[in-house]
């Protein structure tokens, strides 16, 4: 991270420069860690320079001129998420900076330290990547200034783009780029992004064009108003249908997108890792804290959860519409072995800092432990249709019985007390395919033995219209699930409670719905101290629907969704927090507008 640390190793010159927009965490939950090891490891010189000062190019330069490429990400999550609440509300903290302390980082970093290295270093290449590029890969619906944006590649002017988790990418740039090659003779490699003129032949490209509508196209606004325009939108939606059905690493397409005179290229996403591969990044040294320098600051929070957690798996095919996981890890679940996660366990134990307890094992959704079907790892994820939703699918394996395996054999590790669950578990792929004695012993065993007094899940609302356009289940797999992990408290003589994720005001949901959420909460005894109202990120099938009123899903369409927005979404999420005083006012309203006052001796406080 300094030049005095270039000295100490004999190092004259980096080979691979990191810029990130969070602080320095040698931990594999933080992407410039895991990158910058995996680099390490074939024997790559490789330098960080962690949320640098953005308003000057010589903040790069304090370990000279890299050899090969820089390499700039956003940091582990969205920048506008890390800086505005869900109403556009500036944030006061900022857990991936030291101390907590927000005013580390600008808006969107990606574009702002990609065109800073361009000032710093010249024409040296410049590759981009992590959430924030991944998921703006093309054009995109931006919600805070309410307008589709560009490609990030053309409003950074980097060289390359890489979309997805990163490994199989870099290694592969970083190698040509060693051997004396140019990016323009990357074009081959999947998970990438580049862009070329449109005087190009694209049937010349590596794999087989398939057209989107332009960015011109779908950013259209009407002149006199300058409010979308509703061809504008549908050609987004259709743009947003055309990405779901090329997500695919074994189909050799790639997506071109026109904007301003350029075409951005899509290359298909990169294959997934091997376990042998998955188990070998995690067994990289790392130091699993935050660099000394930020010692002074108190640290970095967001290690705190995630310190003594250890990954399983990645991936998910549970189809949320809310969720941009599909969107950037991919589909096909990704899975360590066993014997690597009991030593990865054993390295814990050796921690100064560590108490005894494994405060996750899990991913993205914990209880997927394999490919939804054999079929995945030989033609990948089918195009037409969800693994889950709206029913599951009856090639769909269940793997409970081999998280259980993982489960016992980290927590025989000598040292280690108990082992939680923390990462979400799909109870509908719990209770829907898996067979009646696996559910019983999965749901038992979770209750003895992973439940810290709470359990998080995320049944989101229990409107079935509403779980439809989010890709959910029926609320009655949820009351199934509520049913069976308190009837087995009560078999075994505890008190653990369910904590459900809610969101207010998604696409699809009435005024109605939300009342519906609020009795159904009522009757359950159960108000949440925090609720989450829809926050339109990009590359979400929700965000298509809240910016085009359209379902983008393969099989939909283009069918018109409701989008509750201002107003109207304040007082959904008033109604599920009905009981607080302070939101006396908006239930009210809300009631009065539905025609549902008889409600108003049900919901509100005396």
């Amino acid at each position: 991270m300094t030049k005095s640390d270039m000295a100490k190793r004999g190092w004259d010159q980096l080979d691979v420069l990191f810029i990130s927009a969070d602080a320095y965490v040698d931990h594999p939950s933080f992407a410039s860690a895991l990158l910058g090891r995996l680099l390490e490891s074939r024997g790559y010189r490789v330098g960080i320079i962690a949320q640098p000062d953005w308003k000057t190019p010589s903040s790069l330069t304090v370990m000279g001129k890299p050899r090969l490429c820089c390499m700039i990400s956003g940091g582990n999550i969205d920048s506008m998420v890390a800086h505005y609440t869900s109403t556009k509300k500036k944030r006061s903290e900022d857990l991936y900076s030291p101390g907590g302390k927000a005013g580390r980082r600008p808006d969107r970093p990606t574009i702002v330290y990609s065109n800073l290295a361009r000032q710093a270093f010249g024409n040296i290449p410049i590759v981009i990547g992590g959430l924030e590029a991944s998921l703006r890969r093309l054009a995109h619906y931006d919600y805070w200034q309410d307008l589709v944006r560009k490609p990030v590649l053309l409003d950074s002017k980097a060289d390359l783009l890489v979309y997805g988790m990163g490994e199989l990418q870099s290694l592969e740039i970083v190698s040509r780029l060693d051997k004396g090659l140019g990016v323009d003779d990357m074009h081959d490699i999947q998970g990438i992004c580049f862009n070329i003129s449109q005087k190009e032949d694209t049937s010349s490209l590596p794999f087989e064009p398939v057209v989107l509508p332009s960015f011109e196209e779908v950013s259209l606004r009407d002149k006199v108003s300058n409010r979308p325009d509703p061809e504008g939108q549908k050609a987004y939606a259709k743009a947003f249908n055309l990405q779901m059905l090329h997500e695919n690493p074994f189909e050799k397409r790639c997506l071109v997108q026109a904007c301003n005179g350029r075409n951005i290229v899509q290359n298909p996403p990169a294959r997934p890792l091997t376990e042998k591969e998955f188990d070998a990044l995690y067994e990289l040294p790392f130091q699993r804290r935050w660099h000394p320098c930020y010692d002074k600051d108190g640290g970095i929070p967001a290690i705190r959860e995630v310190q003594f957690s250890i990954t399983s798996n990645r991936g998910c095919y549970g189809g949320c519409s809310f969720c941009a996981i599909t969107n950037h890890q991919g589909r096909i679940i990704q899975t360590r072995s066993l014997q690597s996660l009991v030593k990865e366990t054993k390295t814990l134990t050796k921690h100064p800092d560590f108490k005894g307890y494994i405060h996750d094992l899990g991913g993205p959704t914990a209880n997927f432990q394999c490919p939804a079907c054999e079929k995945q790892l030989k033609v990948g994820p089918c195009a037409n249709r969800q693994c889950l939703f709206p029913n599951p699918c009856p090639n769909v394996r269940d793997s409970h019985r081999l998280y259980l395996e993982k489960l016992k054999a980290v927590a025989s590790v000598p040292g280690v007390k108990k082992v939680f669950i923390r990462s979400g578990i799909r109870f509908d792929y719990l209770m829907l395919c898996a067979d009646e004695d696996t559910r019983n012993l999965f749901i038992s065993k979770l209750v003895s033995d992973h439940v810290s007094g709470q359990l998080k899940v995320a049944p989101e609302h229990i409107c079935d219209s509403v779980l439809s356009c989010m890709g959910k289940s029926p609320v009655e797999v949820y009351d199934s699930f509520r049913k069976a992990f308190f009837d087995e408290n009560r078999r075994q003589g505890k008190k653990q409670f369910l904590i459900p994720y809610l969101i207010a005001a998604h696409p699809g949901s009435t005024l109605e719905d939300a009342i519906e959420l609020a009795l159904y909460m009522k009757k359950q005894g159960f108000v949440p101290d925090q609720v989450q109202e829809f926050y339109p990120t990009p590359s979400t099938v929700s965000t298509c629907m809240y910016y085009t009123g359209l379902d983008p899903r393969p099989g939909e369409n283009l069918k018109k969704v409701f989008v509750p927005k201002g107003r109207d979404a304040n007082l959904q999420r008033a109604l599920l927090q009905f009981n607080r005083r302070e939101n006396r006012t908006l239930v009210l309203e809300a009631l009065r507008k539905a025609g549902r006052t008889d409600l108003a001796k049900v919901l509100l406080p005396k």
